[in-house]
């Protein structure tokens, strides 16, 4: 049968599109639609079965397996990090050009936790050139050399792997930008269809 997912437009490019092919083609008798989108979309009258949500509140009318853990990375390119320096301590963000998530209309602010001492926190006000909800985009403009981005660790992994952006602050870990957690959720429904 059919089975309708929808998930973030980074992830489902990134990672869920390569692995569809070999899954249909173990499973011939089910089709895939997929819509990807960054909105959270609401399953049930929309009729999907599934969903890839990148969330720390799911509902409780559904059931949430986890996929994944995630963190979020700050990183720039080296183009960007040989013209402007590379900052030491999460502070020093507030005087680079950085790339963000817009967040309503509050100022953006990144939050990060020593590795060393989990109970030390520092809250920084960034500024920047580019803001937008969508995490490929955040990436694209960091390649580019615009400026300092936090990513999620899926959109910068590959990014990473090849050197053409660098991990900045790896003895502190962002927190609150980005949920955890992947999973993936369904409705709640006693009678799971066998696509699903």
């Amino acid at each position: 049968g059919l089975v309708r997912v929808t998930a973030p437009v980074a992830f489902a490019r990134q990672h869920l599109v390569p692995h569809i092919t070999a899954f249909l083609r173990e499973h011939p008798q089910v089709r895939v639609q997929l819509e990807v989108s960054d909105r959270l979309i609401a399953l049930a009258s929309e009729g999907f079965d599934l969903a890839i949500r990148h969330s720390e509140t799911l509902p409780e009318t559904h059931v949430a397996l986890p996929l994944c853990t995630t963190r979020a990375l700050v990183v720039a390119s080296p183009a960007y990090l040989s013209e402007q320096g590379e900052p030491q301590t999460p502070q020093a963000l507030s005087e680079h050009r950085c790339l963000y998530y817009p967040r309503g209309t509050e100022a953006p602010r990144w939050a990060f936790i020593s590795a060393l001492n989990p109970r030390e926190r520092v809250e920084v006000n960034v500024s920047g050139p580019f803001a937008t909800n969508n995490s490929e985009s955040i990436r694209d403009a960091a390649l580019d050399g615009l400026g300092i981005a936090l990513l999620p660790d899926f959109s910068a992994h590959a990014a990473l792997r090849d050197g053409r952006l660098v991990e900045l602050l790896p003895q502190w870990q962002a927190t609150g930008a980005f949920a955890q957690t992947l999973y993936i959720v369904r409705p709640w429904s006693a009678q799971v269809p066998r696509a699903v």
